[in-house]
């Protein structure tokens, strides 16, 4: 915020402590997200999991290379049976970005990319659990592996994916320049549903 906005809040607060001052809707609604993912234990566990996969894999150049070598010969696989097509723009090598609290927009894309490159990260991950340099990095491996093949992992991964969907909807109805009130409250209603 800038100073004059600053001050103007101290000498709001300072008449009535109890008002509540949101100067962006959005980074309010991001910022609520933030506390009830940490505070939610399911929540709080897929995330801790994912990031966890994120820095075994994503790691180090060698697993980088192991994954997009696997996703390559996949890719190789689905040319030759005419399931995906070629040209300018298709089959973009995909990447995995960790996560963080304050850019939420990027989560979305890193979840549609864990879900493309689930298959490969199984993969690097059980050419860890068998081939690490260490016996950590191996039971990491290993436990990972069960993590993300679990009921409760994939269900969160899509159940985040639908909410941060949502979340991207909202985000953009707060941020027009003249709010549309209408809009915000379908929104609202479709939420409820």
């Amino acid at each position: 915020m800038q100073g004059e906005i600053n001050g103007l809040k101290a000498l709001i607060l300072k008449y009535n402590p109890l008002v509540y001052c949101v100067h962006c809707f959005a980074h309010q609604l991001q910022l609520t997200l933030v506390a009830f993912g940490k505070k939610h234990h399911d929540i709080n566990n897929f995330s801790n999991i994912l990031a966890n996969v994120l820095n075994v894999v994503g790691g180090s150049y060698k697993r980088r290379e192991m994954l997009r070598g696997d996703q390559a010969e996949k890719l190789d696989e689905l040319l030759v049976l005419g399931e995906v097509h070629t040209g300018s723009g298709l089959n973009q090598e995909l990447g995995l970005q960790r996560l963080g609290d304050t850019r939420w927009g990027s989560h979305s894309k890193t979840l549609l990319n864990f879900i493309s490159l689930f298959s490969s990260i199984i993969h690097v991950l059980g050419v860890l659990a068998n081939e690490g340099s260490n016996y950590q990095e191996k039971a990491l491996a290993k436990s990972l592996v069960e993590d993300i093949r679990s009921y409760e992992f994939v269900y969160t991964l899509h159940l985040m994916l639908k909410i941060l969907a949502i979340r991207y909807n909202f985000n953009m109805a707060l941020q027009r320049k003249y709010q549309d009130i209408i809009s915000a409250i379908k929104l609202v209603h479709f939420t409820k549903r």
